[in-house]
């Protein structure tokens, strides 16, 4: 799922500017400054000059030395004790005084011979052409990207891989369904032709416009978001040789030292997370050292007062901050809970347990909090440790991380039980608050806010359907027929919230008030953006029941996009679901390949294709091994302790 958190930075609120002429006095204090800002300079300079004079001229005994305090840095560290400046630094006094004169006038004349080499360096350059100091530059320039390229390709230390179990294959026996598969494969095939012709490089795909295209969460730099995304769909669907025309440009073209401001979550779930599994499926070194580059870049997010990491961060300066719409500045709880699985597996393939620490700081400071009604609200302020707004969800802005602590469990091969109290605490406080049953019988999950629940359904919310029956095995007092019929439950509200419109695609966020049901009311609401929320719940549905209505409804919904959201140039969202004749959004959403596509293809595959035993799929559907954590040695495991 990608969480909805991410709204357009034109909603943010700014004070009003005054554009009024500036009045006299204030025009007259800024004259003042300015004579004075000249006459601090006037006197800089002079400073500048007698220091530059001091410090460059020969020294002479009949000139009165200056002590600057250079002995703590010049002269080696030898006696603590003697009465030094800074403790570890020998002075010299009384009888070496001469020999402590000579050590400064030799290292002045060594300044003197570096300065005047210098300029003699830059007369020579000054001769030459324009053209050639160019050259120049560009040698100095391609000398210092191989260096880094050399070490960016350092290899990280050898691990244990897991048992991979199910990489490839799933064909079914029934020719039918096989035919399905086909043409979602074909699906596939259109998408990412159409980027590789239109958009390669570029984060996503303008089909309509033939054209790049990209949002703030992946900054201002092009990061080949598509590419990332897509590669273990095609490795699962046998399209090798687009998988290696996208490795190729990984290797050739990826970089992350650039200067752009990314979505911490975003970049972890889409990059790091399709890196990984890309990693796993093909074993291909490249994108394990990819994935921890850009880990390594992300880490400056997490320094905050309290360790919660901000919703961004610049890649080149580390520097982080939240979303300015979010609610007095906080983070988002989906976004900074969503980064255990990554996380967990970043830590397992390097050794280092950094990335470890950083997620299980956060869980236990969650663990201490307060929550109102056992409920998580959406908002925690990074500076403070406290609740923001008391806005809680399992749509946007809270989904995945209720998600990931089950996921984090069934990770750990069922052995992380703190995160399975965590997810079964939160999910009887979610069902004893948010889930609802509409007049017409069809059961919801509402959204509590500020002590009230609003009967409304994001589309976003419908991953909860796979999430309550791949939760179900393991659940509290026998439980898990109760849950697995809650995930079914949920299904079939979201499928009748795509089976009431006219494209037969589901709206962004439905209502449930009186007459209204599973029904968009506002127009903003009314859109549908490629997403696969609904399509990733039947496929959990059908894995766990083989209930054929879970691939009828899938194939329903797969029909509709080819009919209403292929385009000559790939496949766009639409703004209205419920016209006949709908408007295209003009955008391939980078998750239409990642995760709706992949979701429809193991849908028509048979089980062996990813068993779910063995592989755990993060929240953009890149699949992750099983982890026996009892077997490694990452920091805080109790097995280990």
């Amino acid at each position: 799922m990608t969480t909805p958190a991410l709204l357009p930075l034109s909603g943010r609120r700014i004070p009003p500017l005054n554009l009024g002429p500036p009045s006299f006095p204030h025009h007259r204090a800024t004259l003042r400054l300015s004579e004075k800002f000249i006459l601090l300079l006037i006197l800089s300079a002079f400073i500048t000059l007698c220091f530059g004079a001091f410090f460059f001229l020969p020294d002479s005994s009949k000139h009165k030395r200056f002590d600057l305090g250079l002995e703590d840095v010049l002269i080696p560290h030898v006696d603590a004790s003697k009465g030094a400046k800074n403790p570890g630094v020998f002075l010299i006094h009384g009888p070496d005084e001469h020999r402590h004169r000579e050590e400064e006038e030799r290292l002045r004349n060594k300044i003197r011979a570096d300065h005047e080499k210098a300029l003699e360096e830059a007369k020579e350059k000054l001769k030459k052409s324009r053209e050639e100091i160019r050259a120049e530059i560009q040698t100095e320039k391609n000398k210092v990207v191989q260096e880094m390229k050399t070490k960016e390709k350092k290899p990280l230390p050898p691990v244990p891989i897991p048992n991979l179990i199910g990489i490839n294959g799933g064909d079914p026996e029934d020719n039918d369904i096989r035919k399905k598969r086909e043409k979602i494969k074909e699906m596939m095939k259109h998408a990412w032709d159409n980027y590789r012709i239109y958009g390669w490089g570029h984060n996503e795909l303008r089909p309509i416009a033939r054209k790049g295209h990209s949002t703030n969460i992946f900054g201002s730099s092009q990061m080949g978001a598509t590419i990332v995304d897509a590669l273990d769909t095609l490795y699962i669907m046998g399209l090798h040789d687009e998988f290696r025309d996208g490795q190729k440009w990984i290797e050739d073209t990826l970089d992350f030292s650039v200067n752009s401001e990314v979505s911490v979550f975003e970049v972890n779930i889409r990059f790091i997370g399709g890196l990984l599994a890309a990693y796993y499926l093909s074993g291909e070194e490249i994108f394990k050292i990819k994935a921890v580059q850009l880990a390594e870049k992300l880490l400056p997010a997490f320094n905050t007062p309290t360790g919660i990491p901000w919703a961004m961060v610049n890649l080149k300066s580390g520097v982080g901050r939240n979303w300015g719409w979010a609610s007095a500045g906080s983070s988002i709880l989906a976004e900074f809970g969503t980064l255990h699985m990554e996380f967990v597996h970043l830590s397992y393939l390097t050794g280092d347990p950094v990335y470890y620490k950083k997620v299980m700081h956060i869980r236990k400071l969650l663990q201490k909090m307060d929550r109102p009604n056992g409920l998580y609200p959406n908002y925690l302020n990074p500076r403070t440790g406290r609740w923001g707004q008391y806005h809680t969800s399992v749509g946007g802005l809270g989904d995945s991380f209720y998600e990931y602590l089950l996921k984090a469990w069934l990770m750990s091969d069922k052995t992380d039980h703190e995160a399975r109290k965590m997810y079964d605490d939160a999910i009887e406080a979610i069902e004893k608050h948010l889930i609802k049953k509409s007049r017409g019988g069809l059961t919801f999950i509402g959204e509590w806010k500020n002590g009230h629940l609003e009967k409304k359904m994001g589309h976003l919310a419908c991953f909860a359907g796979g999430m309550f029956a791949l939760g179900a095995d393991g659940s509290r007092m026998d439980k898990a027929g109760h849950y697995l019929e809650l995930g079914a439950e949920i299904a079939r509200t979201c499928h009748e919230s795509y089976d009431r419109t006219a494209l037969k695609l589901g709206p962004e966020s439905f209502k449930f008030d009186g007459a209204v049901e599973a029904v968009a009311v506002r127009q903003a609401e009314k859109y549908y953006i490629l997403r696969p929320e609904v399509i990733e719940t039947y496929w959990y549905l059908w894995r766990f029941t083989h209930d054929p209505r879970y691939r009828q409804w899938g194939w329903e919904a797969a029909l509709a996009i080819e009919k209403y959201c292929r385009v000559s140039g790939g496949f766009s969202g639409v703004k209205d679901v419920y016209s006949s004749t709908p408007t295209h959004d003009d955008v391939q959403q980078s998750f239409f390949l990642a995760e709706t596509l992949k979701y429809l293809y193991l849908l028509f595959s048979s089980d062996d294709l990813l068993p779910l035993d063995h592989w755990v799929f993060n929240t953009e559907a890149h699949p992750l091994p099983v982890l026996h954590l009892a077997n490694t040695t990452l920091s805080g495991n109790p097995a280990v302790r």
